[in-house]
């Protein structure tokens, strides 16, 4: 995220993973170290709308935020999925468009206090976002840049497991052995090999949920940023990537089976970069 992503292709099975391969019910409160929540930063916020709204089904509500400022808020089937905002001057300077990933913690005051400890740097101190909760942006020891969320009213993401959704994620970093470490005594997961997967793929676990990966260090071009890569769940990836290329997107990765899915890595309109994932058939 905050940065351009480039594709990291690894073979990799998730036929295992209940919580990305079927219909799960209302969530009314994230574990902690769940991803929670996602939101894209954009220079154009009404083609944002307009390119997921037509590309995932999602449905845009805007929330006024300030004069002649709103924050965007996607739904899908009346269920809170995602959001956008209106990337600013100072942010455009800095940031290409991006999509932002979130981390459910129980306190974002301690959990960015343990970042910086753990070699981590705050970017955005902790802070409040009105009554809906607590949050800071974090940046990690090798680069990637990632936000924690301590909710109130908002606990993010409202149901997983559909398509338009997110289903995983991966941190391209060119030392996973630093990222392993870090994360693990920040969020407390559980990152290692795992059976069905390439054993030079690191599994990331919260709990007994296998939420995300990280290619070995070699998958990723070295000149570019570490990062977090968004996948979202479909049901035809090859009919998804050839409408997000007429509705003006782009296509870093074309379609591509690895074992028993199938994906893409795309970019919207304003180059933010984002994958789409089709699991097995028979999930």
């Amino acid at each position: 995220m905050f940065k351009k992503a480039l594709p990291a292709v690894v073979r990799r099975y998730t036929g295992d993973e209940p919580r990305y391969n079927s219909r799960m019910p209302k969530i009314d409160k994230h574990p902690a170290g769940s991803f929670c929540w996602v939101e894209l930063g954009t220079t154009d916020q009404a083609s944002a709308k307009s390119f997921y709204a037509s590309l995932f089904g999602w449905t845009p509500a805007d929330l006024p935020m300030a004069p002649n400022e709103y924050y965007t808020m996607f739904t899908l089937n009346d269920e809170q999925v995602a959001a956008a905002y209106a990337m600013g001057e100072q942010e455009r300077s800095l940031l290409p468009p991006h999509w932002n990933l979130y981390v459910a913690v129980e306190s974002a005051d301690d959990s960015a206090r343990r970042a910086g400890e753990l070699g981590g740097y705050v970017l955005t101190a902790p802070f409040d976002v009105m009554t809906s909760g607590r949050m800071a942006v974090i940046q990690d020891p090798v680069g990637a840049v990632f936000c924690i969320w301590q909710p109130l009213e908002h606990q993010g993401t409202t149901v997983v497991g559909e398509n338009g959704m997110l289903c995983w994620a991966e941190l391209n970093t060119r030392d996973p052995g630093r990222a392993k470490e870090f994360y693990e005594d920040l969020f407390g997961w559980k990152i290692g090999a795992a059976e069905k997967y390439p054993p030079n793929y690191l599994v990331i676990r919260n709990g007994e949920q296998s939420i995300a990966g990280i290619p070995p260090a070699d998958a990723w071009d070295p000149k570019v940023p570490s990062q977090w890569l968004l996948f979202f769940r479909v049901a035809d990836v090859d009919a998804v990537a050839a409408k997000a290329k007429e509705l003006g997107g782009g296509e870093q990765l074309a379609p591509l089976s690895m074992g028993t899915l199938r994906l893409a890595v795309l970019t919207d309109p304003e180059g933010a970069a984002f994958s789409i994932l089709q699991p097995p058939a028979q999930a």
